[in-house]
This record gives structure tokens, sequence and C-alpha cells, in this order.
């Protein structure tokens, strides 16, 4: 319930999407807590870079309702598209690229009123 009224009388419900590659774990055999952890870079580094966005900052002052919807990228060309497409859309985001292997693992999006982004975001699945 507090969830549902705090989006009362706002722009828009502010949601974070991060999406992961579901292939480090599904075929890469990743350990599930080191995909998590790109997950958390990803999602961290989109809000420092954007901190300074009016609606970075609405969403980081509803700390406790915070929203974030995980969805899964079938392997890296699938998540690179994704990148290229939020780029040319003008949806600022970061891909997580890890080092020292140089390997794109997921990207998160600065949080968006979701109907904002959502359209982009129908073709990936829930992360599972």
């Amino acid at each position: 319930m507090n969830m549902a009224a705090s989006g009362a009388g706002s722009p828009g419900r502010l949601v974070q999407y991060v999406v992961v590659r579901s292939d480090l774990v599904h075929k890469l055999s990743w350990p599930l807590g080191a995909v998590i952890t790109q997950a958390c870079h990803a999602a961290t580094a989109a809000v420092h870079l954007h901190y300074g966005d009016p609606d970075t900052q609405r969403y980081l002052a509803e700390l406790d309702s915070m929203h974030k919807v995980v969805l899964g990228a079938p392997d890296e060309a699938a998540l690179s598209g994704l990148s290229e497409t939020l780029t040319q859309a003008g949806v600022s985001h970061k891909l997580w690229i890890e080092q020292p292997e140089n390997i794109p693992t997921c990207l998160a999006l600065k949080p968006y009123p979701k109907e904002t982004v959502q359209p982009l975001m129908r073709k990936f699945k829930l992360f599972k």
C-alpha cells in the first residue's frame, strides 16, 4: 500500500531496470553471487553517473520504496544490441564491462518513470 501511495500525484513511478546476461549462469557456469555482483556494480554506476538527474534524486529520496526490475538478456550480442538501442533512443544507462576480462555482463538504466522506458525493455523477460 505504501508503494502505491508513493506514486500518487507524481509524474510516474520511478523504476531502475537492470539487464543481466542469463548465459553467464546457465551456459558459462558463473557462480550466482558473481552475477549478482555484476548487477550491483551496474546499478550503482548508473546512479552515480546520473546522480544530479532529477529522477535519480527523487528515486534516492524514496529510499524505502525503490523499485528495480531485473531482466535477462540471453547473451552478449543481445545485451550489446540493447545498449545500442538505448543509446540511439537517448536513454541513459551504464553498460557494465567486467575487468580485466573485458566482458560485457549487464547494464543498468538510470531511474526513469516506468512508462518512459518499459516499451524498450519489453522483449526481455524477468531474470531467472
